[in-house]
């Protein structure tokens, strides 16, 4: 990539009480080392159609599968699925071996590009960031965690909520902890499976003979439906137990909960987060449950609002500001539910950094609550630009 085509460096911004002289930058960062990469290039790409280049000036950061940072061309058009196939940022990135470097000094937000051989370039500083990273290396505290030291705000949870959001262990006991009901379920963790595969079987057949089957057999630490397994005896288990593993070695059994699939967004406004009309997610006919292709491939329209009385609307929002505020979230959560046959509640899990795909349920949960795409995009960068990093 020749220096003449980088991203001019912005001029930058005059002291304290002075009149701003230009746009706040955002840095959207997507794409990452887990199984959800091709997805976070999809929202990503969503998002950079929609930010208001009016009004912000735009730098598009992809991670690659192996985790270089690469300086790729606004072109939310290539970010999309083509023939049932998920975008990457290898495909999108200007040059096969360039980086960029984020700052690790907080009173310095200069962002850098460099390439063997060549003189490193500062792109400028960089004034919020909003992270479209799902998974793990991105979802799960450890970006937050960089940005933190960095100095530099983003959209979103913090580290803690982050890493609390990504484990469904730790995110259940929480949950738990604060009194919001949640299904029955059980972990298995790597040492444990790696001393004794027997015991580990074992446990799982005594949930199995509590609970019945099937199971569902998940990684802990995992999104987008990705390596999920329906378990309907125990034949079939190695095989879920495996494909769990290839995404995370320590994995989560979920007893099934018969019922309905509703949704409910949460999103922090100035005076504290309030929650959308919720959603219901109804069944794809051609899958079993809601794997990852019935999200993205095939899926079919949520319902929104869920037709859901005015009374189970009202306990929906009410439990997803709870699950909100339970794991010290911020920004923005996806609440996810079922309603039982028998007329509860139960909390399946909570997303921190929810797709925002055009067919995502999160946006259009706030469009049908008056908040349009663009305005939601605007509201998330402006709560992290208001927002300072560190403890708070």
């Amino acid at each position: 990539m020749s220096s003449e085509n980088l991203p001019q460096s912005p001029q930058r911004s005059p002291e304290p009480g002075a009149e701003p002289t230009r746009k706040p930058r955002v840095a959207v960062v997507f794409g990452g080392r887990s199984s959800e990469h091709g997805i976070s290039v999809v929202t990503a790409g969503a998002v950079l159609r929609a930010i208001d280049r009016s009004k912000y000036d735009v730098l598009p950061i992809g991670i690659t599968t192996d985790g270089r940072w690469a300086l790729t061309a606004d072109e939310p058009e290539r970010m999309a699925i083509t023939d049932r196939k998920v975008p990457n940022v290898a495909d999108l990135a200007e040059s096969a071996d360039g980086g960029v470097v984020l700052p690790l000094d907080p009173g310095n937000r200069e962002v850098v590009y460099s390439e063997p051989g060549s003189v490193p370039k500062a792109l400028g500083e960089v004034d919020v960031v909003f992270p479209m990273l799902h998974g793990p290396y991105g979802e799960d505290g450890t970006l937050q965690g960089l940005l933190e030291l960095s100095g530099v705000p983003y959209v979103g949870a913090g580290v803690l909520a982050s890493a609390v959001g990504q484990d469904k262990e730790y995110m259940k006991r929480v949950f738990t902890s604060f009194g919001l009901p949640v299904g029955p379920y059980l972990v298995i963790r790597p040492r444990e499976w790696e001393s004794d595969e027997k015991a580990a079987r074992a446990r799982i057949a005594d949930f199995a003979g509590e609970h019945g089957w099937p199971l569902f057999i998940k990684p802990a630490r995992a999104g987008s439906s990705i390596g999920i397994t329906k378990v309907e005896s125990f034949e079939g288990l190695d095989e879920a137990i495996a494909e769990a593993q290839r995404h995370d070695p320590k994995i989560i059994v979920e007893a099934l909960l018969r019922g309905r699939e509703i949704e409910c967004g949460v999103l922090e406004f100035e005076d504290g987060p309030r929650a959308s009309v919720p959603a219901e997610i109804p069944p794809v006919q051609t899958h079993d449950y809601y794997d990852f292709e019935a999200k993205y491939i095939d899926s079919t329209p949520g319902i929104v609002p869920a037709p859901l009385t005015p009374e189970e609307t009202a306990e929906v929002q009410r439990l997803a500001v709870e699950a909100f505020e339970a794991t010290s979230c911020e920004g923005l959560v996806r609440a996810d539910f079922f309603l039982t046959e028998d007329g509860r509640f139960v909390i399946n899990e909570i997303n921190t950094m929810p797709g925002f795909t055009p067919i995502s349920m999160y946006p259009q949960m706030w469009e049908k609550s008056g908040v349009a795409y663009a305005e939601l995009v605007d509201r998330l960068i402006q709560a992290a630009l208001r927002r300072s990093t560190g403890l708070r």
